[in-house]
């Protein structure tokens, strides 16, 4: 289903109400901002130091003293899943970031040009799109080596076509619409038309894809950390965590809990963001549902 929205009639307070009246809107509003809270706080504040290690305290159960129980290393795994939170959701912000802000442009370009060049750019578009995030991951890790910026590269560059076939799609459906052809007609270059008039209606339809994205974002982060081509050592991530607690799932099993749980209500809180969203922004959508 393509989403559109024309030019809002409504105004913000009446946008507002709801969107706190939508449960969807409010359930992924309240579960994206926690998580993000917990990302800012850990800049500033864990209960423990990730980077410590204390043999003495390894693979505790979850008490007073370490909620969610501690790893083989002794670390505070309630700590860990803090930091984890900021690598997660940065890596996952800049590739979409990167996505968004190539895809877009290159998708918008090939609807107002047509032809060949659309043609061609699509074609260029379903060649990236045949390469996996993880597998551009493999490539770049075997001539850069891992980390956290190669995983960020990997995963906007598997981006770009998404947002690019998403955006052509959504100005294919604007270029026929009668205000455009008001605007040609008024001596309105292609560029103006796609920046003035097409872009702000699909906004929404971009919006939505991009909390989809953040979402695939994190789970590609975690893939890959899994794999060990994401964030390094002592850095904690959350698919790096699940990778230490495979072989102890039975003496501590609180260390894949934990950081499971983070990857799925992360998730979950997004992908109900993006559903509320589309919901309170595009009145076709709402019809049909």
């Amino acid at each position: 289903m393509t989403l559109h929205i024309d030019i809002p009639e409504e105004t913000f307070g009446s946008i507002l109400a709801k969107a706190f009246g939508n449960t969807a809107f409010v359930a992924g509003f309240v579960i994206t901002l926690l998580i993000l809270a917990m990302a800012a706080v850990s800049y500033a504040w864990t209960p423990y130091d990730v980077t410590k290690l204390v043999i003495s305290d390894k693979t505790q159960a979850p008490s007073l003293a370490h909620w969610f129980g501690t790893d083989h290393f002794g670390r505070d795994i309630l700590s860990m899943v803090m930091v984890g939170a900021r690598n997660s959701i940065a890596v996952a912000l800049v590739a979409v970031g990167i996505g968004m802000g190539v895809g877009v442009p290159l998708g918008a370009f090939a609807a107002a040009r047509g032809g060949l060049v659309d043609e061609a750019l699509m074609r260029l578009n379903d060649l990236v799109f045949a390469f996996p995030a993880l597998l551009s991951a493999i490539m770049i890790t075997a001539i850069f080596g891992p980390g956290a910026v190669n995983a960020i590269i990997a995963i906007g560059i598997f981006n770009i076509p998404v947002f690019a076939r998403v955006a052509r799609a959504g100005a294919l459906a604007i270029w026929p619409r009668e205000f455009i052809l008001a605007a040609r007609a008024a001596g309105k270059s292609s560029a103006q038309i796609t920046i003035e008039h097409v872009l702000p209606n699909i906004a929404t339809l971009l919006l939505v894809q991009g909390t989809i994205q953040f979402a695939l974002g994190i789970l590609a982060e975690a893939g890959l950390s899994y794999l060990g081509l994401g964030a390094q050592p002592p850095m904690p991530s959350w698919g790096r965590m699940l990778f230490d607690a495979q072989t102890r799932m039975v003496v501590a099993p609180w260390m894949a809990i934990f950081p499971g749980m983070a990857i799925v209500v992360a998730v979950l809180g997004l992908n109900l963001l993006g559903d509320g969203i589309a919901d309170i922004l595009d009145p076709k959508s709402r019809r049909q549902r």
